[in-house]
């Protein structure tokens, strides 16, 4: 049984944007933790190993028209796999709850649970904090990197906002969907996205954004409230 109570965490605020507007977005949070309930649920044991759950959870997914490719998921450490466990950030249900240092996305669930996916966050330097609200999503997502990335990274002027962006497809950074987080009603650049670096997820190497598998992206996808809420923890 997981430990439920996260260690006390400062809340951040949002800081530079024009030093995060890389990918297009992430978060990076804290807020109070609420006491812990008494009354721990049961939740199934985690998926080990080759297994047939395994394999439908991760295998070839036809979407929008597009075959997303399956995961060798057994070449990912398996507490990153989508999994329920037992709500460890005591927040509402419908709460996105980003664990920077742990790589983990938390749905909080009704009932004490909540589920759980593994990241891949933004490097030093391209991270974002604070409390936003999911306030827009998008299936198969275009993707246009800001002037400060192409700046960095002069290659990409052939996708900026004059040209029209980048397409949809399997090799667009924003994968088959892309939360988009907003605060205080102003878009913070940052997205919860899918990616086909799945070798990316547990790992800290994107410019800003929090990234899933495009499997997990899917999932999280159909099971976030309108509107919700996102923290991000550091």
């Amino acid at each position: 049984m997981q430990d439920v109570s996260f260690p006390r965490r400062r809340f951040l605020m949002l800081t530079a944007v024009t030093a995060s507007a890389a990918l297009a977005g992430c978060t990076t949070s804290v807020s109070p933790v609420r006491p812990a309930v008494a009354a721990m649920p049961v939740v199934p044991p985690p998926p080990r190993g080759r297994s047939p759950e395994l394999d439908a959870m991760y295998g070839t997914i036809t979407d929008g028209g597009y075959v997303i490719p399956a995961v060798p998921y057994w070449k990912i450490d398996p507490r990153f796999y989508r999994q329920q466990v037992v709500d460890p950030t005591g927040e509402r249900p419908g709460t996105i709850v980003v664990d920077t240092p742990s790589r983990f996305l938390y749905l909080v669930e009704p009932g004490g649970t909540a589920m759980r996916y593994g990241v891949g966050i933004g490097r030093d330097g391209f991270a974002w904090g604070g409390e936003g609200v999911i306030q827009w999503r998008q299936k198969w997502p275009k993707w246009t990197p800001p002037d400060e990335m192409i700046a960095r990274q002069p290659e990409l002027a052939k996708y900026s906002a004059d040209n029209g962006g980048m397409p949809p497809g399997l090799t667009n950074p924003l994968g088959a969907r892309a939360l988009y987080i907003f605060q205080n009603g102003q878009d913070t650049l940052y997205r919860l996205h899918g990616s086909p670096e799945w070798n990316s997820i547990g790992k800290a190497a994107s410019s800003g954004c929090v990234r899933l598998m495009n499997q997990d992206i899917l999932d999280l996808y159909d099971r976030v409230p309108t509107k919700a809420r996102i923290l991000v923890w550091q």
